[in-house]
């Protein structure tokens, strides 16, 4: 400041105090570059061979898009679910790009190619894990039913689409491979998996069980089976605060009173009906509160495939076979790249980056 704001007085010699500061986050306007590339040619003097410059990496001769643009354009249709108009769009307004539907369509492909050999070694991974979670959910194709299932372990996600809900296909992608544990719910194809025990998703269970004591109010059967489960979930989450001699006690507390409310003898049909299906599946219901790397709850598959949800709904149908590869490759790539800490458009970058269609690392 250089004089009062009041009576003009000159402030040039007065020392000044800092009493405010404020950050203003704000993004610089974005310019797409053209970049040319010029490839010359020579001929050996001594045995006349023709040599031709290697062009530069990422601006190989008869590539169209950079690959950050490349990424831009398969994060916005695959992440972001945005259709082919609206990426046009946004690569007019953000970047000054124009692009066309043809172009767009293009870039999926060449991503779908990719994305598939990065999903061999996921396929594997998905084969060598001892705990894996499944789910399915509908998906249109062509205009038909198919179905999107999700297989996720530790180390990766695996989606695929096929158009069955059969456990074939399953076992298709599990191979000759049998898991430890296997977490889903009480689907007659999950529970066929190839697996040597089974884990309940308890979530499911207990939803099921508060639309029995919505139906049947006057049970009181159905509420004591969700405060057990509700009881061994809360257990589940304490076994590193208490001592395993506490821990097992409790364990086996729980044990023999699940076991005391299958005894019952029950009336109301929708509790028979859970019953029924917990004595057939008893051994199913509690093996999380054995295994560290167990979970009472199939969420890790659910939340898998939520983002498959809402691109259904906002997209609609796959029209064409590429397509549909290309979308549940893409997610797998990106799934299993995001346990590994790397976020979605930096997955695709490395993605689109890599000159060829070798496998792409999914950890850093």
């Amino acid at each position: 400041m250089e004089s009062c704001k009041k009576c003009q007085c000159k402030l040039g010699h007065e020392i000044e105090k800092l009493v405010r500061i404020n950050q203003v986050t704000e993004l610089p306007e974005i310019q797409a570059q053209v970049i040319e590339v010029r490839q010359y040619e020579t001929v050996c003097p001594h045995c006349g061979k023709k040599q031709r410059a290697q062009e530069p990496e990422g601006l190989e001769m008869g590539r169209s898009f950079g690959a950050r643009l490349e990424a831009t354009v398969v994060y916005y249709r695959q992440e972001q679910h945005m259709s082919y108009q609206r990426t046009q769009q946004a690569l007019r307004n953000l970047y000054r790009v124009e692009i066309s539907q043809g172009g767009i369509d293009g870039i999926m492909q060449k991503a779908g190619e990719k994305a598939a050999q990065a999903v061999k070694e996921i396929e594997a991974q998905i084969r060598q894990s001892k705990v894996i979670h499944c789910d399915e959910t509908s998906s249109r194709v062509g205009g038909n039913n198919w179905w999107e299932w999700v297989f996720c372990s530790a180390q990766a996600v695996l989606h695929v689409i096929r158009f069955n809900r059969s456990k074939d296909v399953i076992h298709d992608v599990m191979g000759n491979h049998q898991a430890e544990v296997w977490i889903s719910d009480c689907y007659s194809a999950q529970m066929k998996a190839p697996a040597h025990q089974r884990q309940l998703c308890l979530a499911h269970q207990l939803r099921n069980l508060q639309a029995a004591v919505e139906i049947e109010p006057s049970t009181t059967w159905s509420k004591a089976m969700q405060v057990l489960f509700r009881y061994a979930i809360h257990l589940q989450k304490q076994r590193g605060e208490i001592s395993p001699e506490e821990y097992k006690q409790k364990v086996d507390r729980i044990e023999r009173h699940c076991d005391r409310l299958l005894a019952r003898k029950l009336t109301q049909p929708q509790a028979k009906r859970l019953q029924k299906r917990y004595l057939k599946y008893r051994h199913c219901l509690f093996v999380f509160l054995y295994r560290d790397d167990v979970q009472p709850t199939n969420n890790v598959a659910e939340r898998a495939l939520r983002p498959s949800v809402v691109h259904r709904k906002v997209i609609g149908c796959f029209r064409s076979d590429w397509g549909v590869k290309a979308f549940a490759d893409l997610a797998s790539l990106i799934d299993s790249a995001e346990l590994a800490g790397i976020h979605a458009f930096q997955a695709i970058l490395n993605l689109m980056s890599n000159p060829t269609n070798s496998f792409l690392p999914i950890t850093p």
